[in-house]
């Protein structure tokens, strides 16, 4: 079963999710030849996402990947709360949703 966050996101600044992969004991996941993917949608029932998060492994071997959206993406998305979630698909082609939750979008003043 997923993990649910709650995360917030400020408009028109640059915007990083790290997370450390882990099996259920804790231990750290080597995530080489992994491959993850990440939206966020008004709703579950939305026919569209507001964003696909960018994903970086910064560290395959500890288990450190990196979810982003830079400035000029955050900027565009309408302040509100929205539904996300992380899915990964492992070396031998299993799908995990390992994250789901909420992103809070906090309006800029500044632009």
């Amino acid at each position: 079963m997923a993990q649910f966050v709650e995360v917030d996101l400020d408009q028109g600044t640059d915007f990083n999710l790290d997370i450390v992969v882990r099996r259920d004991d804790g231990s750290v996941i080597n995530v080489a030849g992994y491959t993850f993917s990440s939206s966020m949608r008004k709703s579950f029932y939305s026919t569209s996402a507001t964003a696909n998060l960018t994903v970086s492994v910064v560290n395959a071997a500890n288990g450190n990947v990196r979810f982003s959206l830079n400035s000029a993406s955050t900027a565009n998305i309408k302040a509100g709360r929205y539904v996300f979630d992380i899915k990964q698909i492992d070396t031998s082609n299993a799908t995990t949703r390992m994250f789901e939750g909420i992103i809070t979008v906090n309006p800029q003043v500044t632009k």
